[in-house]
């Protein structure tokens, strides 16, 4: 859960994020005979086959079609397929192939995780999926700060998926991190752990029918800030002033103060991407919970929302 900052952040800015224990992904490696490689389709997001033309209607209108080539839309096999290939070039890289076991196997995933609402979904299976045969990322001279770089590619250039480092730093590290994009480092950034029994009680808000690819969210701010201009590139650093304020709040405990950072969060990434980027819906569903007197900002790139009382109290 990117708790304050632009989500992903692939503006060398700052974020601040979470681990939720809520939900999950998991893959599930099982042997086979011979040395044959089967990666199983997902029932649900990966099937072909419906009980009827009427679950098939509702299907496509919930999970959309199948784009496994296209980037983030479609289901997880592509997830699978680009990590095992990834996997299998980083052994020849570190020199390990002799640890390649000569037996096969059967790739299978799950996820609970709420698909296209900016939780993360994508990138939790590629972590859940890298490493098998026993081959640690020691093996492969991975540390665990260049493990979320790894996943990135993974995603981004096996796959075209446009992606920043938050969620796989935060998959890495778990917690409560602190994260410094603009800072020097061969990792991508410096990453600093917090005590996660600084967060106060919050509450996450989600509709899947809201949600969206968030590679198209970033495309046209990312170009804009790419070309210079100076409206987004004066948003991005407010933005990482607030990942700052936000740290000093939690610290502190002032929750109120953490509750108005997050309304203003969202205030400014709607100014930077506009409502039509936002959606409307996602505008209307904010201001019912500031309504509510919940200070709410995304979790990511739209459709779930964390969401805090204003005055730092429960409901």
């Amino acid at each position: 859960v990117g708790l304050m900052g632009n989500p992903s952040d692939g503006f060398r800015g700052k974020t601040l994020s979470f681990c939720l224990h809520n939900f999950a992904a998991t893959v599930t490696i099982t042997p086979s005979p011979g040395k044959e490689v089967t990666l199983v389709p997902h029932p649900v997001f990966d099937g072909f086959h419906f009980n009827s033309l009427a679950a098939l209607n509702s299907h496509s209108e919930e999970k959309g079609y199948d784009t496994r080539s296209e980037g983030s839309g479609g289901g997880g096999i592509r997830l699978l397929q680009a990590t095992c290939r990834r996997f299998a070039a980083e052994c020849l890289s570190a020199n390990v192939e002799h640890k390649l076991s000569s037996s096969g196997f059967k790739m299978q995933y799950d996820t609970t995780i709420p698909r296209m609402v900016g939780l993360s979904g994508s990138s939790a299976i590629v972590v859940a999926a890298f490493g098998f045969y026993q081959i640690t990322l020691s093996d492969l001279n991975i540390s665990k700060q260049d493990f979320p770089q790894v996943i990135l590619d993974i995603e981004c250039v096996e796959l075209g998926i446009a992606a920043g480092l938050q969620d796989r730093v935060i998959q890495t590290y778990g917690g409560l991190v602190h994260m410094n994009f603009g800072a020097e480092s061969e990792g991508g950034g410096v990453y600093t752990p917090m005590d996660v029994k600084l967060l106060p009680e919050m509450y996450l808000v989600y509709n899947i029918d809201l949600g969206g690819d968030s590679g198209g969210v970033h495309a046209n701010v990312k170009e804009r800030w790419l070309d210079g201009e100076q409206e987004v590139h004066e948003g991005m650093k407010h933005l990482a002033s607030l990942v700052d304020s936000a740290r000093e709040s939690l610290t502190s405990g002032n929750k109120p103060a953490l509750a108005a950072l997050m309304s203003e969060n969202f205030a400014t990434r709607r100014k930077l991407y506009s409502d039509e980027v936002v959606g409307l819906k996602n505008v209307h569903v904010a201001q019912v919970l500031e309504d509510a007197n919940l200070a709410a900002k995304f979790t990511g790139s739209g459709g779930a929302f964390v969401c805090l009382n204003r005055s730092g109290l429960g409901w």
